[in-house]
């Protein structure tokens, strides 16, 4: 019983404080995303967002009280059956889905609804976590590689299907977690490659991305190369380089055009050139600068929001809760908020290099990397950088769903860590 005592004191405070702290964040600015000084709203009234929201952090007051009194050793040990029940609840849920704005990721229970693929992050992060612990398990052969790809991939194809295109995206990010645990560099490496490459492809014609892939293979051919390199062998290689990029250049207009929903190509036409349509589809983004910049320095003051009353962005108080704050926080309210998440981050990722087993080092990994991702790409979507993808800012925006994932996600970690002393 003592040593039971200890190892709850031995929860880091300090991440649970940063925790507590965003999620009040949240709290707040959706209240003020949905208040009406003309029609008053009750604080616990299920009609809106923000009473919701408030029922969404008591279940997940108990949902974290579970997760401490869990013994830590079943999160490693059931974590490819939690893999595999996700796996066929991704599977069925395309199904059983309730179609909402196109896409069928959710499962509707009574009044609410919940997204499978908010879980699936958590389910792939204890199974990688598990897989790459392994005693026999080296990500230099490209056999354990494959394995580990296969493990993350195959969530994100499921949710494909589901029409849920920005929750697939966030699966990339595994691959700074495969790194830490030493993919070779050569990897990540081909991976940002072929990201710019894409970007690139949105921005200039295909013929000068080909023209300019083989000015590029020439100058390193002849600049970077020795003599001794120049040979038949390395010739082929980038050769094979070239023709494959320019292929994957070939394939993006395929993959736009025929594969992505039509609301999903606006998406990226906006992302391309905003101003092509500023009343259809570059519409919630630019109203979401204007926000945000008239915010200034101090903000308007809390519940003061005038494009945040007059619902000039849609979605405020889920994917563009960022605009709540930056127009009625300013930019100092801004800043604390992202040095509150930089500080989480750098939290999880300190407790994670302490731990003494590699399980939990590799999943406090994975946690911190999949908050990293929703971070830059939910503010990065509303200030214009990103493509507007639909992905929630971790515990500010509203859904239970969302809360729910990331507060299984961090405290199964925290749970993990607080064991670290006991290890053996």
């Amino acid at each position: 019983m003592a040593r039971e005592i200890n190892i709850r004191r031995g929860v880091d405070w300090i991440t649970v404080l940063l925790y507590l702290s965003l999620v009040l964040i949240g709290y707040f600015n959706i209240y003020a995303a949905v208040y009406n000084p003309e029609d008053p709203i009750t604080i616990l009234s299920l009609s809106h967002n923000a009473g919701r929201q408030l029922m969404f952090m008591g279940l997940a007051v108990i949902i974290i009280t579970l997760i401490l009194f869990i013994d830590y050793k079943v999160y490693e040990s059931f974590a490819y059956i939690f893999y595999a029940f996700m796996i066929l609840l991704l599977i069925a849920t395309i199904f059983i889905g309730a179609d909402i704005k196109g896409s069928h990721s959710w499962i509707k229970i009574g009044t609410f609804s919940i997204q499978p693929a908010e879980f699936a992050k958590l389910a792939t992060s204890l199974a990688l976590a598990r897989y790459l612990s392994s005693t026999n398990v080296n990500l230099k052969r490209f056999r354990d590689t494959w394995k580990a790809a296969l493990l993350i991939l195959l969530p994100p194809i499921i949710i494909i299907l589901q029409k849920e295109t920005g929750s697939a995206l966030t699966f990339a990010i595994f691959i700074v977690v495969l790194y830490r645990e030493g993919l070779p560099g050569l990897f990540p490496a081909l991976f940002l490659s072929v990201v710019a490459l894409l970007i690139l492809t949105l921005l200039y014609p295909k013929l000068y991305i080909i023209i300019g892939l083989v000015v590029l293979a020439l100058f390193v051919w002849q600049f970077v190369f020795t003599k001794r390199d120049r040979n038949r062998q390395n010739f082929f290689k980038i050769t094979g380089i070239v023709v494959l990029f320019s292929l994957f250049s070939v394939g993006v207009d395929f993959f736009i055009n025929d594969i992505l929903q039509p609301h999903q190509q606006k998406r990226i036409q906006t992302l391309v050139d905003p101003d092509a349509d500023p009343l259809g589809a570059g519409w919630n983004v630019t109203q979401s600068k204007i926000a945000i910049g008239s915010g200034g320095i101090i903000g308007k003051g809390y519940l003061q929001g005038t494009q945040t009353k007059f619902d000039f962005v849609p979605e405020q108080s889920t994917d563009f809760i960022f605009c709540t704050i930056g127009e009625e926080w300013g930019f100092l309210g801004s800043i604390i908020l992202i040095s509150l998440f930089l500080a989480l981050l750098s939290r999880i990722l300190y407790l994670a290099e302490l731990q003494r087993d590699r399980f939990a080092r590799i999943y406090g990994y994975c946690v911190a990397s999949i908050i990293f991702f929703h971070l830059l790409v939910n503010i990065g979507m509303t200030i214009g950088l990103m493509p507007v993808i639909g992905i929630p800012l971790p515990l500010i925006s509203y859904g239970g769903s969302s809360l729910w994932s990331f507060t299984i996600l961090l405290f199964i970690f925290l749970k993990l860590d607080a064991h670290r002393s006991f290890k053996v």
